[in-house]
């Protein structure tokens, strides 16, 4: 039986989302199956982030006051969703099932790249990002589709890794 949660969306992300992780104010903290860690030291924060054969880029981390998580998506493909614009979301990992909110971003991500993000603070869906092995996606306007996490959990723990070094 699939659970039904609730994500929470704020108005603004992190620089972390609005720049490429290549950028210079990242700095690469390591890699672990598929997945690059990397370092902001101007907003002390870590994230990961994984990109697929298609060019696909999949980003997790903590917004700037570590009180959200956030995770985006990112494609060269087109997309119906512009900046700043807002669609609801529903997720689906492992048996729980998220609903929230999207936020569009365009332009000033990577050169060529759209996409969203959604924020929470929910400790559940860390652990089910962790402990499963895929995420589908339902988005409002587009078309459904499947985020591979093979690998997030040994990801995520060497971003707790940086973030504690960070803060220390």
């Amino acid at each position: 039986m699939l659970k039904m949660k609730s994500i929470a969306a704020a108005a603004i992300i992190t620089a972390a989302l609005t720049t490429s992780a290549g950028a210079d104010t990242f700095e690469k903290y390591g890699e672990v199956e598929g997945w690059k860690v990397f370092a902001d030291k101007d907003k002390m924060s870590c994230l990961i982030e994984a990109v697929d054969s298609a060019e696909n880029v999949v980003q997790m981390g903590l917004t700037e006051d570590r009180s959200l998580g956030y995770l985006g998506v990112f494609t060269k493909g087109e997309t119906n969703l512009k900046k700043d614009d807002r669609e609801a979301v529903v997720i689906v990992i492992g048996e729980n099932t998220y609903y929230g909110e999207a936020t569009g971003m365009r332009g000033n991500i990577t050169k060529g790249y759209s996409g969203g993000y959604i924020t929470n603070n929910l400790p559940q869906f860390v652990k089910d990002i962790e402990q499963q092995y895929e995420m589908v996606v339902f988005p409002e306007t587009d078309y459904v589709f499947v985020i591979d996490l093979t690998g997030t959990k040994k990801a995520i723990a060497m971003a707790r890794e940086c973030n504690a070094k960070l803060v220390n």
